[in-house]
């Protein structure tokens, strides 16, 4: 019950996140998890999650703007609208 009761407060806690921060902190977990058991040492662990952060964070942030594409004009300025 207890299990259920902290997965619950985790989730609740990452519903009120953008979607940088989730990516963020799914990809730190998940990393943590595949490089503690590929591993098994807590070294492995820690390099995995680091390594996950930065590629969860990578991939919310390209989530942020969906619908949107960047353009550049004749002038070489790049600037962002809906994609056609």
């Amino acid at each position: 019950m207890k299990k259920v009761l902290l997965v619950g407060a985790l989730v609740g806690m990452l519903a009120s996140c953008t979607s940088t921060e989730k990516g963020t902190a799914i990809g730190a977990a998940s990393g943590a998890v595949i490089g503690g058991a590929v591993t098994n040492s807590w070294g492995g662990a820690a390099v995995g999650a680091v390594g996950g952060g930065l590629v969860g964070a990578a991939i919310g942030e390209s989530q942020k703007r969906n619908g949107y594409c960047v353009y550049r004009d004749r002038y070489g300025r790049t600037y962002e609208a809906r994609c056609r």
